[in-house]
């Protein structure tokens, strides 16, 4: 019987119970990982179950000498270390897919909270409206309006569904494997990434983040944005340049952003984002439904019974995407 650790979390117990049937489980925090006392069931460890998203590079895998598996409950892996991994042959497995519909309808609820000036109608109803303060200003109609979607993974064409059949909304994406015969859209469709922030007047991120596409959006980005648009991002907070997007909203250049994913997570208590009112943000929770976040756990704890059973995952992480032909289109 192998070990297994569930980390950061816990996962429905008919999973644990499938697991325990084959091997011995333990439970540690993500501060474990690296708790300068080596915690016994991380160096006997042969698989992991990563809840949330804790650094793993070789400080980590150092203390788990035995790791044969790391099962991520979680699409992105831009905070494992996967050279390191290699190196040391410990497969690597995500969750994708089975939370494209949680994400996208999250990002389409963000998007129409944004142009409906939902952050703004709140903060009224809860402090100004019983004392007869002016009403917040106006927002947008959906119908007619271009979404521009950066990345058209399944996240992106869910988005680019639900607004155009659900809200009339037009569709134009970018994406690096190029224009898709398979999206029969409303609107543009496929364009180069410099022309999809000129046209739209709602930017949608749904990219990974990598060396490439980190700070994606900064000024010059922001600046070949549509006036008055909006920012939608629930991919990962280090593909925006924060203070490159709290001067374009201040300088009114952007009417608002919606966003699920900041920087710094938790994100400092002083991050103007916070307190901007055309800023609508929560934390992190994308994937934050009872459903999806149980079959993303059945997923990853099948990927460690495949595992260690000798097979192959169901979902590896093969190698980190790169997404340069972003700006140049297809080549």
């Amino acid at each position: 019987m192998a070990q297994v650790m569930i980390i950061g979390g816990d996962v429905p117990a008919d999973l644990v119970a499938r697991l325990e049937a084959e091997h011995d489980i333990g439970y540690g925090t993500h501060a474990d990982l690296r708790s300068a006392t080596p915690h016994e069931g991380i160096a006997a460890a042969e698989a992991m179950v990563l809840i949330g998203q804790p650094t793993i590079d070789e400080a980590v895998l150092q203390r788990a000498p035995r790791l044969k598996v790391i099962a991520l409950r979680a699409v992105g892996y831009d905070k494992v270390d996967l050279d390191a991994c290699a190196r040391r042959g410990v497969v690597v497995c995500n969750t994708p897919d089975v939370l494209s519909r949680a994400v996208a309808d999250l990002t389409v609820g963000l998007l129409l909270g944004a142009l409906r000036q939902l952050r703004r109608g709140v903060d009224h109803a809860s402090d100004g409206w019983s004392q007869g303060a002016p009403k917040p200003p106006l927002g947008s109609d959906l119908r007619g309006k271009t979404v521009g979607i950066v990345g058209f993974g399944s996240i992106g064409r869910e988005v680019a569904r639900t607004c155009a059949a659900g809200f009339g909304m037009r569709i134009a994406y970018t994406s690096r494997s190029g224009p898709s015969t398979s999206a029969d859209f409303p609107g543009p469709g496929w364009l180069p990434f410099e022309d999809l922030l000129a046209l739209s007047d709602v930017i949608s991120l749904h990219v990974p983040l990598t060396p490439e596409t980190w700070h994606l959006m900064d000024e010059h980005a922001f600046s070949q944005m549509k006036a008055g648009a909006y920012l939608v991002n629930t991919s990962r907070g280090g593909l925006v340049d924060e203070p490159a997007l709290i001067a374009a909203l201040r300088a009114g250049h952007l009417a608002g952003a919606a966003l699920d994913v900041l920087a710094n997570e938790p994100p400092d208590s002083d991050n103007p984002l916070l307190r901007m009112d055309n800023v609508l943000v929560t934390p992190h929770i994308g994937s934050a439904t009872v459903e999806t976040r149980r079959a993303m756990a059945h997923l990853a704890v099948d990927n460690v019974l495949r595992v260690l059973t000798g097979a192959p995952p169901a979902t590896p992480v093969t190698t980190s995407p790169t997404l340069t032909s972003l700006e140049r289109g297809p080549q």
